[in-house]
C-alpha cells in the first residue's frame, strides 16, 4: 500500500470520527454552544483542554525550535516551562474563581466585575486580536500538513481543514468541540509518542524517550552520554553546544514569565473551565490538563535533541561512530538515489528544506559557516575548499513531521503523524474560533448592542459569527500578514499584558475600579504592541531608522518575545495608581468580589 493511501486512510478515519461526534453532540441551546451545558467531566475536560492548548506550534514547531535553535536547546526550554507553568497559574489563581462567577466568556466577567460596557468592549477587542493572530498559524499549519501528506496544494488543504472545522464547530459549539477535542487529543498524543519510542530505542537503547534523553548513546557502542554525543557533534561543526547555558538570564526569565501569564490569559483556554459542573471540577480540570500536556511536553525535548542528532549524522555519516569532520559529508548522488533518504527529496519539493552544492564537489557540507574565525571548523573549511553551509534551510516545522521518515519508520507511523498534526492544528483552531464567536455574539451583540436578544436568536447569531470567523481565518491563512510568523510574540504578549492582569485584579483586588482596569489594559496593550511592532519592523517611528530585531538593539536585552511580562507589570501599576485616585467600586461589586473568593458555596456557582 502506498504512503499516500495510508495517509488518506488515517486522516480520513479521524475526520469521520470528528464529524460523527459533531452530529452526536449538536448544541441545542446557548448554554451548550458556549459552555457545553456545564456537564463535562473534569478528566474529559482536562483532555479537551490539553488538545485545545497543544496546537500546531506544540505538535509541529516546538521540538523543531528546540532542535535547531542557534542558541542551543537549553534556552528554548523556556517554551516548555512557560507553557506548562501557565496551567499552574490557571489551576491556582483563575479557573475555580472564574467558574464560580458562573458566566460564559472572559469579556463578560471583565464587563460585570468592572461594571462597564466599555471594559467589556475593550476585552472583546483584545480577545479578537489575540485569537485572530493565533489562529492564523493553526490554519496555515493545516494547509502545510495537507500539502505534504495528501499531495494537494496548501490552499486546497486549508479549504478542507476549514470545512471540517465548520461542521463540528458551527453545529456543535463548545459541546461538539469538547468531545471532538477529546478524540483529537488521543490521536495527537499517540501520533507524537509512537515515533519517539522507536527513535529513542534506536539511538539510546531505551524505549522511554524521557529516559533515553539522559541515557547513553547506543549506536556508538561506547560509554558516552547521549547529550554529550550531541554536544560533541554539533560543536565540532561550529555550532553552539546543545546544552549550553543562556547568554541572557533576565531575558529568558521574562520570556518564561510572559509565556506563563500569556497562557493563563488566553481566552480560548480560560473558557474551557466554564464547561464543568462545579467549582472544584475547574481546579481538577486544570490539574488533569497539566498531566495530559506533560505527556507530550516531557517527550518534546527528547524528540528535538534526537531529531538534531539524526539530521546531523545523516549529513555526516562518519559522526555515527567518530567525529563528524574526520570523514566526508554525504554525497548528493546518495541523497538522490537512496530510498532511506527519500525524505530529503520529498521535503526539498516543499521548499521547507533547501540544499545547495556551493563548491560543486558533489557533497553536502552542513556546518556553521558563521563560527568564530579561530574555530577549527573554519580552518577545515578553508583547507577543503568549502564555500559555506550547504544545508541552507531546515524549517523548524519539518523536524517532527519528517522524524519518522528520517528514522525509516513504517509507513503507518508516518500516516499517524500526519493525522496527529492535523488534530493538533484543528483542535486549537476550533477553540480559538469559538472564543471569537462567543465574544461577538454574547459580548458584543447580546451584551452591548441588543440586550433583549432571545436565546434562539442568540444561538443563530453565534453560529453566524462562527461561520464568519472561519471565513476570516481561512482568508488570513491563505494570505498571512507579515506578523504571522511572530504569532507567539504578539498573541502571548498581548494576552499577558491585557487579559491576565485584568482577571487577577478582578478576582483578588476589590479596590480596583473600572477606570483603573481600563487604563491598565489600554496602556498594557499599547506598550506591548508598539514594542513588538517596532522591533519586528511593522511600525516605523518618524525620525529614526527601523530598529533591527537583534539583541544588541533591545532595551536591556529584552526581546519582543519577552516584553509581555513588562507590559503586564505596567498594566498592574497603572491600574492601581488610577484606582487609588478615583472613586472606589460600588459596594455590590465589592461584595461580588468577596463572594467569588470566599470558599463558602464552593460547590455551586452564581446563576447566569
Amino acid at each position: 500500500m502506498s504512503q499516500f493511501t495510508l495517509n488518506l486512510i488515517f486522516v480520513g478515519i479521524t475526520f469521520l470520527i470528528y464529524i460523527g461526534i459533531a452530529v452526536w453532540a449538536r448544541a441545542a441551546s446557548t448554554a451548550e454552544f458556549y459552555a457545553a451545558g456545564r456537564g463535562v467531566h473534569p478528566i474529559a475536560n482536562g483532555m479537551a483542554t490539553a488538545a485545545d492548548w497543544m496546537s500546531a506550534a506544540s505538535f509541529i514547531s516546538m521540538a523543531g525550535i528546540i532542535a535547531l535553535a542557534p542558541t542551543g536547546g537549553y534556552e528554548q526550554s523556556a517554551y516548555l516551562m512557560g507553557w506548562t507553568g501557565g496551567y499552574v497559574l490557571l489551576a491556582m489563581l483563575l479557573a475555580p474563581y472564574l467558574r464560580k462567577f458562573g458566566k460564559f466568556t472572559v469579556p463578560q466577567f471583565i464587563g460585570d466585575r468592572f461594571y462597564s460596557n466599555g471594559a467589556r468592549l475593550l476585552a472583546v477587542i483584545c480577545l479578537i486580536v489575540i485569537s485572530i493572530t493565533y489562529v492564523i498559524g493553526q490554519m496555515r499549519g493545516v494547509g502545510v500538513t495537507f500539502s505534504r501528506f495528501l499531495e494537494v496544494s496548501t490552499d486546497m488543504g486549508l479549504y478542507i481543514g476549514a470545512a471540517v472545522v465548520f461542521v463540528y464547530a458551527v453545529f456543535g459549539g463548545m459541546k461538539g468541540i469538547t468531545y471532538t477535542q477529546v478524540a483529537q487529543y488521543i490521536v495527537l498524543i499517540i501520533a507524537y509518542t509512537i515515533p519517539a519510542l522507536f527513535i529513542s530505542l534506536h539511538l539510546t537503547g531505551n524505549v522511554v524517550p524521557q529516559l533515553g534523553l539522559i541515557g547513553n548513546y547506543a549506536p556508538g557502542g561506547g560509554d558516552i552520554a547521549f547529550l554529550a554525543k550531541l554536544d560533541q557533534v554539533v560543536t565540532e561543526l561550529g555550532f553552539r553546544a546543545y546544552t549550553s547555558d543562556t547568554a541572557n538570564r533576565l531575558n529568558m526569565f521574562l520570556f518564561t514569565l510572559s509565556l506563563m501569564i500569556g497562557t493563563a490569559g488566553l481566552p480560548h483556554v480560560i473558557i474551557r473551565f466554564f464547561t464543568v459542573p462545579k467549582v472544584a471540577d475547574a481546579r481538577s480540570s486544570a490539574g488533569w490538563a497539566l498531566v495530559f500536556i506533560a505527556m507530550l511536553y516531557t517527550v518534546a525535548p527528547a524528540v528535538g535533541s534526537m531529531a538534531r542528532l539524526n539530521l546531523t549524522t545523516t549529513m555526516w555519516p562518519s559522526a555515527m561512530t567518530a567525529q563528524a569532520t574526520s570523514g566526508e559529508a554525504i554525497e548528493r548522488s546518495t541523497i538522490d538515489s537512496s530510498p532511506e533518504l527519500s525524505w530529503i527529496r520529498t521535503w526539498e519539493e516543499t521548499g521547507l528544506l533547501v540544499i545547495e552544492d556551493k563548491n560543486g564537489d558533489g557533497r553536502i557540507q552542513y556546518y556553521n559557516d558563521k563560527a568564530p574565525a579561530d574555530h577549527p571548523i573554519q580552518k577545515i573549511a578553508e583547507e577543503r575548499g568549502w564555500k559555506g553551509n550547504e544545508l541552507t534551510k531546515v524549517d523548524n516545522d519539518i523536524m517532527v513531521l519528517a522524524n519518522p521518515e528520517i528514522a525509516a519508520l513504517p509507513g503507518w507511523v508516518i500516516a499517524l503523524v500526519a493525522a496527529g498534526a492535523l488534530a493538533a492544528a484543528l483542535s486549537t483552531a476550533a477553540g480559538l474560533l469559538l472564543a471569537i464567536s462567543s465574544a461577538i455574539s454574547h459580548d458584543l451583540i447580546k451584551g452591548t448592542i441588543k440586550p433583549d436578544l432571545s436565546e434562539k436568536d442568540e444561538l443563530m447569531v453565534a453560529r453566524i459569527a462562527m461561520t464568519f470567523a472561519i471565513i476570516v481565518a481561512t482568508w488570513l491563512g491563505l494570505n498571512p500578514p507579515g506578523f504571522a510568523a511572530q504569532v507567539v510574540a504578539l498573541a502571548f504578549g498581548l494576552a499577558a499584558a491585557t487579559i491576565f492582569p485584568a482577571l487577577m485584579m478582578g478576582i483578588f483586588f476589590k479596590r480596583v475600579n473600572k477606570e483603573g482596569a481600563m487604563a491598565g489594559m489600554l496602556v498594557g496593550l499599547v506598550f506591548t504592541a508598539v514594542y513588538i511592532f517596532v522591533y519586528k519592523g511593522w511600525f516605523f517611528i518618524p525620525g529614526t531608522n527601523n530598529l533591527p530585531d537583534t539583541a544588541d538593539n533591545y532595551v536591556f536585552g529584552i526581546s519582543p518575545l519577552s516584553i509581555g511580562a513588562i507590559g503586564a507589570l505596567i498594566n498592574f501599576i497603572v491600574a492601581f495608581v488610577v484606582s487609588s485616585m478615583t472613586k472606589e467600586p460600588p459596594e455590590e461589586i465589592q461584595h461580588l468580589v468577596e463572594s467569588i473568593r470566599v470558599p463558602k458555596g464552593a460547590g455551586g456557582a452564581i446563576a447566569h
